[in-house]
């Protein structure tokens, strides 16, 4: 009866001190049996709040609550980055010349020493014949002067021809031994040129498609050769990441406290995931540390190196990495909803041995085992409330239900994942 006077009142927008206006809009001869019900209704919501008044108080909230998971936490920091190949390689012509073949599948794997180009060689191996045979005359030449400082040893002995005839066949051998010396560079330099007209992989991996079709003339031994192809190894791969400033200082902060390894010093455990996969399959390892940062953007370049045998991972793809950061160490651990945050803290509320709710600020840490790590403003015996905080407030006696937490597999996420992990079993 009190809830439906209420309702009434509310419905009409009748209040306690409009009730004799709204008698008297209802007083006439077309509405007397109507009045007559409704005064009998307001009668008795009158009298329910005395009938009841004697009501005992209301009972204490339900709520869920829990101690805090012990567990032993590994922090990891999520960075996002490109792939990129240990070794890229431009192939361009050492020598110009017409492009005779292409030895080659596009976008397959060669191995070094491999066959790529071959360019119009005649021209290159007619040269090398020339050079040949210019040693052959300069040879020749030295084997004559070397005779004819022989004998003029013995004659300059024997007074037959003076010193400085002498003189100048020392002087006409030492010229011959240079010319073949000269004629030998010259050979060799020819011999280069031919084999140059034959272009081999530098580096064994996946190549490119060509840039250039046989028939067209290359332009070869400059900065600004012709551009034919690309190269790039597989295996390993490098995987480049930027860090902010204050991630470095941590870092450093960490390293100084003896609680983690700088990376430039020491190869850190990295995971990677790629974009279609749901956790980090790919280990690795920081193998770089940019030795300064960058001013534009305040950040600073790291660098991780990953086993690549089957080829999965692909230079210029987009990944996540998880960078090892601080641990292992012991924490505890509450389900991400029980940590409430306002404007300026972060809290839980705790029940004390009466079982009345107490608001107790914490700093809290990480996600881990599908929990929320809390650094500081818990122990382990305190009993966490997990569920029910609409019904309650600092202050107000509850009825606790307790529950068991429960960890999940993975050891835990990169900073700010989102998990819960409650058996209320």
């Amino acid at each position: 009866m009190r809830w439906g006077c209420y309702f009434l009142y509310n419905d009409l927008g009748i209040e306690d001190r409009m009730k004799d206006l709204f008698m008297a809009r209802f007083f006439s001869t077309g509405n007397l049996f109507i009045l007559s019900v409704v005064t009998l209704f307001l009668a008795g919501c009158e009298e329910a709040p005395q009938a009841s008044g004697a009501a005992g108080a209301m009972p204490a909230p339900m709520v869920e609550a829990a101690g805090p998971l012990e567990r032993e936490v590994t922090e990891w920091d999520e960075f996002t980055g490109r792939l990129a190949a240990v070794e890229l390689v431009e192939i361009r012509p050492r020598v110009g010349g017409y492009l005779e073949s292409v030895h080659f599948k596009e976008g397959t794997m060669v191995k070094k020493g491999d066959l790529l180009y071959i360019i119009d060689p005649r021209p290159y191996e007619a040269s090398l014949i020339r050079q040949k045979a210019e040693l052959t005359q300069a040879e020749a030449k030295l084997r004559q002067v070397s005779a004819d400082l022989e004998r003029g040893k013995e004659l300059v002995q024997k007074k037959t021809i003076s010193t400085e005839l002498y003189d100048r066949r020392v002087e006409e051998f030492e010229k011959a031994r240079a010319e073949v010396d000269i004629a030998k560079a010259a050979v060799q330099l020819a011999q280069l040129d031919v084999e140059y007209t034959h272009i081999r992989a530098p580096i064994t991996g996946r190549i490119g498609r060509t840039l250039v079709t046989p028939g067209n003339l290359l332009s070869g031994g400059e900065a600004t050769s012709t551009l034919l192809t690309t190269l790039v190894s597989m295996d390993p791969i490098h995987f480049y990441f930027t860090g902010t400033e204050r991630e470095r200082l941590r870092y450093l902060r960490l390293d100084e406290q003896g609680r983690r390894a700088n990376s430039a010093r020491f190869a850190n455990e990295v995971k990677l995931k790629l974009s279609d996969e749901e956790a980090f399959f790919h280990s690795g390892a920081m193998d770089f540390i940019d030795n300064r940062i960058d001013a534009a953007t305040g950040t600073i370049t790291g660098r991780a190196i990953f086993d690549n045998p089957d080829h999965l991972l692909v230079p210029g793809m987009f990944a996540r990495i998880k960078l090892k950061g601080e641990g292992p160490y012991q924490a505890l651990l509450v389900p991400d909803q029980a940590v409430i945050a306002d404007q300026s803290h972060q809290y839980v509320f705790v029940l004390d041995e009466q079982d009345t709710v107490q608001r107790r600020n914490v700093i809290s840490g990480v996600k881990a085992y599908g929990l929320r790590v809390i650094r500081k403003g818990l122990s382990a015996k305190d009993r966490v409330i997990i569920n029910g905080f609409s019904r309650i407030r600092p202050g107000m006696k509850v009825k606790p239900r307790m529950v068991n937490l429960t960890a999940q597999e993975t050891e835990n996420e990169s900073r700010g994942g989102q998990a819960e992990g409650v058996d209320t079993k």
